[in-house]
């Protein structure tokens, strides 16, 4: 039996795991992202413990994935500025003489809803992760959409809601773009305390709905996805789904023809294991290759 070896990298927390090339995870762990010379070497010690074939890394970014790239698997021009142009898999490399696949954490979470989860059987998907950060991910006919480099949706432009003009945004590069407005931070930041608070009924959520929503509807109008899915912490409060389709519809206006938005746009289904299973999928394809 061959072992993959799984890293998720995000902003917050790596978590890593060892399985199988059913998928299966066999163990798993989770390390606090401090910064590389902290991080790292719990993440190489883990994944010393078994023989590994191929490791699948899916990371924060922005991330070089152009293989012509001289830069090609390094985190780029991140805020977190102890991840600065760093080498993500040359330092894995110096420690396993394996194939590494190196992504997007969000394109990893979409992988693996593609491969086991909701998005299993259809040829598009469009993922989104509404957390820390706001990132955003294309699959269709199987592939990974990437051209200069990985999409960044969630820096996309939207329009201000009429009740959100005074809030300048927490995006430290765009300001009001969709990250800005409607990231974990920048609810927090609006509202002035942890978005756990908020009341479900506070308008703060009709003004975040509005905002996921023109990104479910440029989406849907930009690629035509069979299937758009938000993850990510945010989208834990079960009450913002319903506001996100009732806000979707409304601003669609029966323009474009998609199926019952409760199965157009829906949650993750793998129970947060998305990240980890599509990385280890992408391991699996890299070995292979």
């Amino acid at each position: 039996m061959k072992l993959l070896g799984a890293i998720e990298a995000g902003g917050t927390k790596f978590v890593c795991a060892v399985g199988d090339e059913d998928l299966n995870v066999i163990e798993r762990i989770s390390i606090p992202t401090t910064e590389p010379s902290e991080t790292l070497p719990k993440v190489i010690e883990f994944l010393k413990q078994y023989q590994i074939s191929s490791i699948g890394i899916g990371s924060f970014g922005p991330i070089d994935i152009n293989k012509d790239s001289d830069t090609y698997g390094y985190i780029t021009s991140t805020p977190k500025i102890a991840w600065q142009n760093f080498d993500f898999i040359g330092a894995v490399q110096e420690h396993f003489d394996v194939s590494v696949a190196f992504t997007t954490d969000v394109n990893a979470s979409l992988y693996g809803e593609y491969q086991k989860g909701i998005a299993k059987n259809i040829d598009s998907a469009v993922y989104y992760t509404v957390g820390t950060g706001i990132g955003g991910g294309a699959i269709v006919k199987g592939k990974i959409v990437q051209g200069l480099s990985h999409p960044e949706m969630g820096h996309m432009s939207v329009k201000i809601h009429k009740d959100d003009q005074d809030f300048e945004g927490n995006c430290p590069y765009h300001g009001n773009c969709l990250e800005g407005l409607a990231s974990g931070p920048a609810i927090e930041k609006r509202a002035g305390i942890s978005a756990k608070e908020i009341h479900e009924n506070d308008k703060d959520w009709d003004i975040v709905a509005y905002y996921i929503a023109q990104a479910a509807l440029n989406t849907a109008l930009m690629l035509s996805p069979e299937k758009i899915i938000f993850g990510g912490g945010v989208m834990h409060q079960s009450h913002l789904l319903i506001k996100v389709h009732e806000q979707f519809e409304r601003l669609n206006n029966n323009y474009i023809a998609v199926p019952p938005v409760e199965e157009y746009i829906v949650t993750p289904s793998l129970n947060d294991d998305q990240g980890i299973i599509g990385c280890l999928a992408l391991a699996l394809n890299e070995y292979q290759s």
